[in-house]
């Protein structure tokens, strides 16, 4: 079984990243508390400053989905959509091959 890295992109409305900031160093370590959650961290866009890339990594595919389908995410999704100004995205990647 495949460890899962999970990238989501996320664009704000200018004045609202600080909100955003706010609301992420609140969630992150109930987040990292979650079971098969191995970290998550923030990323903000060399040259767009309103964009900003949560990566977390995930022991499994259940687990992300376990997450995806809790009463954490669902409170601080709530709280984070609003602020965009487009609507995010998401990928969740494997290693495909060590080298």
């Amino acid at each position: 079984m495949s460890h899962i890295l999970r990238i989501v992109r996320l664009t704000f409305q200018a004045d609202k990243t600080r909100d955003f900031e706010q609301i992420f160093k609140e969630s992150q370590p109930l987040i990292e508390a979650f079971e098969g959650c191995m970290g998550v961290e923030l990323k903000r866009d060399f040259s767009k400053p309103n964009v900003y890339y949560t990566v977390s990594r995930w022991q499994c595919h259940e687990d992300l989905d376990k997450y995806r389908a809790s009463q954490l995410f669902k409170t601080t999704w709530t709280k984070t959509k609003v602020l965009f100004s487009e609507k995010a995205t998401a990928y969740s990647l494997i290693k495909e091959w060590e080298s």
